[in-house]
């Protein structure tokens, strides 16, 4: 179990180091940050000067290579626009995000179980057609469409709801729908599956013909051994919710990490976006490996795969 640990987490450091590289040489092919805080008219000179003071003059390697000695210590330098360090701004945003992010799983989770178990006891009936038929749809629309929908309805038509900001549980509600809506496709459509393999096993078939009560059959027997694959696909859902927050996060105007990114990278502020790449990739990779070391110490077939 220790050589397997070892093992997933050197896989977690690799993926955030690859994530950084990717994202460092993409954002600097983009294009020059410097043509952004100068006036239109600058001088040569002073337009080489700044880019001096910022490095962006040295060879892209080099750049590279001094980038990724300090990130390892934690270090991603000082916004362009605000000159605050990068790091400590985007880890102020990590609350918001996380915010919305879990009550769109807990969200999920309140909406999908029941909706997959009922589908799964009830295979085949217009029931069951009903909710395959919504969970193709849930994960067909785009997060971004749902949420501008959403904003018409009940912020501009019905004006119950705002349409953007953060601060109040009532500006949480409709961005936590939109982010919800895929999840809650996704788990109806597994729980159905896990549900439909166990309870066409031997023991539920014998606990229903001894007279087992159905409620008891279902929850205590069936949905209870359905809930490991399930629990494992939550966890590695979270990490998906935190990546897929950037988007309804641009929509709804919340205060988190993805409107920050999205800013940073109109305004090409390149400190915050690589802090903010690193957050959210160590976030996905440690989320991904502790569900992969739950899921060995639960089924140990796993770990000598």
């Amino acid at each position: 179990m220790l050589d397997f640990i070892i093992k997933r987490f050197f896989q977690v450091i690799v993926v955030v180091l690859l994530a950084l590289t990717v994202v460092f040489f993409l954002i600097r092919i983009s294009g020059d940050p410097t043509t952004l805080f100068l006036p239109p008219d600058a001088p040569k000179d002073q337009i080489e000067e700044y880019k001096e003071l910022l490095g962006y003059n040295r060879p892209l390697i080099v750049q590279y290579g001094d980038f990724m000695f300090h990130a390892v210590q934690g270090d991603f330098g000082e916004s362009l626009r605000s000159q605050e360090d990068a790091l400590g701004i985007v880890l102020s945003r990590i609350p918001a995000t996380f915010q919305l992010a879990i009550s769109a799983l807990l969200i999920a989770l309140i909406i999908a179980i029941p909706l997959g178990v009922l589908s799964a006891y009830k295979r085949n009936t217009v029931f069951d057609k009903v909710g395959v038929a919504l969970t193709v749809v849930g994960q067909a629309i785009p997060s971004f469409w749902l949420g501008l929908i959403l904003i018409y309805f009940f912020a501009a038509q019905l004006k119950i709801l705002p349409s953007g900001g953060g601060g109040t549980a009532i500006h949480l509600i409709l961005p936590t729908l939109t982010l919800a809506a895929y999840s809650v496709a996704r788990f109806t459509r597994f729980t159905r599956s896990a549900m439909l393999d166990v309870l066409r096993k031997d023991y539920i078939r014998t606990s229903k013909a001894s007279g087992v009560p159905t409620f008891r059959l279902i929850m205590r027997y069936a949905l209870r051994n359905s809930l490991i694959p399930i629990i494992t696909l939550v966890a590695l859902d979270l990490g998906v919710l935190l990546g897929g927050a950037v988007i309804t996060e641009v929509v709804f105007s919340w205060p988190g990490v993805g409107r920050l990114l999205m800013q940073s990278l109109m305004n090409r502020d390149f400190p915050i976006v690589l802090a903010g790449v690193f957050i959210i990739a160590l976030i996905y990779a440690l989320v991904n490996f502790i569900a992969d070391v739950l899921y060995a110490y639960v089924n140990p077939q796993i770990r000598v795969k």
